[in-house]
């Protein structure tokens, strides 16, 4: 291995030892054999106080509107996925709604073309018997006028029928009769 070297050098971890207040920062190299002790003065409070006081400028400028503008969209997308919700239901509703006007207009619309179909039924036979009526009628002003005209001819044909046997006989016997 090409580390190998480092890893000999560095044989242990860098350790943070705190005791009554003072760091310690203690390494097993030859480079810390003699341990570097570190004391906190007037800077360390001073550090603290920048660091706190960081922290309140960077919340107040940087966290808070962030926070602010995270939240905002938490509630936006919240409604958005509400408004979402309800537009579906209402799409579904609709949609339900819209099923049921149709099949109510396929109900009616049968049920007129059943009465329709009736109704001209009906019509159909009244105008059948009627004209089978009329038909009758005319029927029977035909028999009765073929009747009387048969009558008619009958009468006429009776008076012509001695005329015609007497002239028959004439023709067959050559002589008057």
């Amino acid at each position: 291995m090409k580390y190998s070297g480092i890893v000999r050098n560095c044989n242990s971890v860098l350790k943070v030892v705190t005791t009554g207040g003072a760091f310690l920062f203690a390494g097993a190299s030859t480079a810390f054999a003699a341990g570097i002790q570190v004391i906190p003065d007037s800077s360390v409070f001073i550090q603290v106080v920048n660091f706190i006081f960081l922290i309140w400028v960077l919340n107040i400028i940087l966290y808070k509107p962030i926070r602010k503008i995270v939240a905002e969209r938490k509630s936006k997308v919240e409604g958005l996925e509400g408004r979402i919700g309800s537009l579906n239901q209402d799409a579904l509703e609709k949609d339900q709604a819209y099923g049921a006007g149709i099949k109510d207009a396929r109900t009616k619309g049968l049920a007129e073309k059943d009465a329709m179909i009736q109704a001209a039924e009906e019509k159909e036979k009244k105008v059948v018997r009627e004209i089978t009526a009329k038909a009758q009628a005319d029927l029977s002003e035909i028999r009765e006028k073929i009747i009387a005209d048969t009558e008619e001819v009958r009468i006429v044909l009776q008076k012509e029928v001695d005329t015609f046997a007497a002239e028959i006989g004439q023709k067959i016997l050559g002589r008057a009769i």
